[in-house]
């Protein structure tokens, strides 16, 4: 099963009249994931002080959220991204009255003590991209989780529906998988494509990353078909099993190199000559990224020093600004494992 509903909302930010736009943005996802009215009154203030800095500071830049409501958890995540000056000393610059705008300096520090977690990556010349999550308090069982998640999930632009698709799907066996999918196309017809993939990955849940990509492609034929791909999650034994059916991307990725995936050629529900599964090692600290073809697979983290230490929300904000192909719907999504 999906263990979060998943809502994603972009605001681009290029002038100062969206600040408002990102401001009520927040606090209408904010009321329909549940979050009081205080809660949806923080995110408000993050989502406003970040359009702000990207107005002042940057000039154009993108506020995503992401609404995740399911498993005991209500939040809602919200990441900045901006391609300006970039903060030479964050650590100054989160400490209130610190401005190199003329303004009050509390934007960066109110952040950061308002929301339930916030990272941030920056620094002189290569912009600013953060990440803060409003939690509601209602949540009453709290367990550490097994993994820190980052997605980023944007339609392509004078789209309403974005194409591709992901879920973490649970098997009673206690195996976990991540589900990417790329609808064919883009529109209402692929996401319609890319949500029956991960619908019938969840209906398979527990069983291995080939069987599970043969039923999407049995089961996407009605549909105009989607690339897929299945990324079994083993932390115990610091490994992943991997399948994939066309153009999804996968690696895992440390502070310096990254191991690509292998995913054979082949649109699910229309062509599939051949589905292998492959093992691949993930070592502690290291990220496992996926995506879809809206971004492109040339990205290197050892461009960015300190990156893979970050959130992996940060992670996915910094690849999709700097390496979406920006006519077609993108999707990236970052797993850390923290047990």
């Amino acid at each position: 099963m999906r263990p979060d509903h998943e809502s994603g909302y972009a605001i681009a930010i290029d002038d100062s009249s969206q600040i408002g736009e990102a401001r009520r943005t927040a606090t209408a996802i904010a009321t329909a994931s549940g979050l009081t009215e205080v809660e949806a009154g923080k995110l408000a203030i993050i989502a406003t002080e970040a359009a702000t800095n990207i107005s002042k500071h940057a000039t154009r830049g993108e506020i995503i959220l992401r609404s995740v409501v399911g498993h005991g958890i209500c939040a809602v995540d919200l990441i900045a991204i901006d391609a300006g000056p970039g903060i030479s000393d964050v650590d100054r610059a989160l400490a209130d009255g610190y401005s190199t705008a003329g303004t009050s300096g509390h934007g960066l520090g109110a952040m950061a003590r308002l929301a339930t977690g916030f990272d941030i990556y920056t620094g002189a010349g290569v912009g600013t991209v953060l990440c803060a999550r409003i939690e509601s308090e209602r949540t009453k069982v709290y367990r550490p989780p097994a993994f820190e998640l980052g997605v980023v999930r944007v339609a392509k632009h004078g789209e309403s529906e974005c194409g591709d698709d992901w879920g973490i799907v649970a098997g009673d066996d206690g195996r976990v998988a991540l589900v990417v999918a790329d609808g064919l196309g883009h529109g209402a017809a692929a996401a319609e494509a890319s949500r029956r993939a991960v619908s019938i990955a969840a209906e398979n849940a527990g069983e291995a990353p080939a069987a599970v990509v043969a039923a999407m492609h049995a089961g996407l034929r009605p549909t105009r078909g989607a690339a897929v791909a299945v990324a079994e999650l083993v932390p115990s034994e610091r490994a992943v099993r991997f399948a994939g059916l066309g153009n999804i991307s996968g690696a895992i990725a440390g502070p310096t190199d990254a191991h690509s995936f292998v995913s054979h050629n082949g649109i699910a529900g229309h062509e599939m000559r051949k589905i292998q599964e492959f093992t691949y090692q993930w070592p502690v600290g290291s990220l496992l990224v996926m995506h879809s073809d809206g971004v492109s697979a040339r990205w290197d983290l050892g461009r960015y020093p300190g990156l893979a230490s970050r959130h992996p929300s940060v992670v996915a904000g910094v690849l999709y600004r700097d390496y979406s192909r920006g006519r077609d719907d993108a999707l990236v999504v970052v797993v850390r494992a923290t047990a």
